[in-house]
């Protein structure tokens, strides 16, 4: 490489491209902090709505700011029957993912407000997303159920009202289960932010031209559809799904590792020990697996890990997708809906993310290398 030639960092792997305080991988320690606190102790602490509060206002609530902020949101889970009515009309062949795009440019074009760069505004905005996405999300899953739509409750936690709009109270219901909406809670406390990955920063450029919240973040919601990036955890419980048999796991990894075909849920470019939300996930994953005797996603969970590891080179270790691939196959939820759930936890990481960037906007527009032609004039007609 000359001396004139730019150095050229691919996927900008190394690259950084600006400040944060919203989260930060600790490596002395492995873990993965939101606003200073692990990960891994929110999760065993706190509830969502916590940790949802956290990240916008950058402290724990205290008790009287908690039962305050869980009003507000619960008062704003409500759908108007123009967005059902568009909800319903959507294709059933349509990705969920693209159901909750169109939702939100729908909610959006709907906002009386005119757009601020206002961080309580911004903020506003994002609480109400927060309380109508699940409520988008749990009304498309039954309407291709054939199932009619439950209307969220005003009473009930974030987690717990989320799977009651989906399944209902019925005997068997994740809804009657603690266990179970602890274990889900505790998925959406590790998907809630990861500082500048692929969909947070889309929503930062988009921001950073001074565009709107609701275009931030559709166009964060196109970043994690992709299956290297959200839509990994859907991959993954397809890939358990083909294996099928525990018996039948080892060869199956080491036929994909032989094949170099990529296995999804398995590594992370911010992790060198491992992805410190696993732990945690995978614990929780476990204690569903027990309590809905479907123990067998667990055994091929430890061969498939095992071989990914003692197989690879660098000692390849699961990431968050692969113990929460299983755990929500488990609760009971179609397997195109893990990534919009992914969503409901997310939307809280992403518009911290756009109050900060607002807060201290520069353009975000790298440069690029040019390889193609050198300049060249037209040639003259011939005709």
């Amino acid at each position: 490489m000359s001396e004139n030639t730019p150095e050229i960092r691919k996927g900008l792997y190394g690259v950084v491209v600006d400040e944060t305080a919203v989260s930060k991988v600790v490596p002395e320690t492995n873990s993965l902090t939101y606003r200073g606190y692990p990960v891994q102790e929110l999760a065993r602490y706190c509830s969502f709505e916590e940790v949802a509060y956290l990240l916008w206002n950058g402290e724990l609530p205290t008790q009287e700011e908690l039962i305050r902020f869980s009003a507000r949101e619960k008062a704003l889970r409500h759908l108007d029957r123009h967005l059902i009515d568009l909800i319903m009309s959507m294709p059933l062949s349509c990705h969920p993912m693209d159901v909750l795009r169109t939702a939100i440019s729908f909610i959006g074009a709907q906002d009386p407000e005119a757009y601020t760069k206002n961080s309580e505004h911004i903020r506003r905005t994002a609480l109400e997303l927060m309380a109508k996405i699940p409520t988008i999300i749990a009304l498309d899953i039954r309407r291709r159920r054939g199932e009619g739509y439950i209307q969220p409750s005003r009473k009930k936690g974030f987690a717990e009202n989320f799977l009651w709009m989906v399944f209902g109270e019925e005997e068997g219901s994740p809804a009657n289960s603690r266990a179970d909406i602890e274990a889900f809670d505790k998925s959406l406390i590790l998907y809630a932010e990861h500082s500048f990955n692929a969909s947070t920063f889309t929503a930062r450029v988009i921001t950073s031209t001074m565009s709107d919240t609701y275009s931030a973040v559709v166009g964060a919601i196109g970043a994690l559809k992709g299956p290297l990036h959200g839509g990994a955890n859907e991959a993954v419980m397809h890939n358990f799904i083909e294996v099928g048999d525990p018996a039948k796991t080892e060869e199956w990894t080491l036929n994909k590792l032989k094949n170099k075909e990529l296995v999804m849920g398995f590594g992370h470019r911010v992790y060198k020990n491992g992805d410190s939300r696993v732990p945690t996930m995978e614990a929780a994953f476990r204690e569903l697996a027990k309590e809905h005797g479907q123990e067998q996603w667990v055994e091929m969970y430890e061969i498939m890990a095992k071989t990914m590891y003692d197989n690879t080179s660098i000692k390849i270790q699961p990431n968050l997708d692969f113990p929460t691939g299983p755990a929500y196959h488990i609760l009971g939820f179609d397997i195109e809906f893990f990534t919009p759930i992914f969503v409901m936890s997310r939307i809280t990481g992403w518009t911290a993310h756009i109050v900060e960037q607002n807060e201290n906007n520069s353009l975000i527009r790298p440069l690029s290398a040019y390889n193609g032609e050198a300049q060249r004039s037209v040639p003259p007609k011939q005709f």
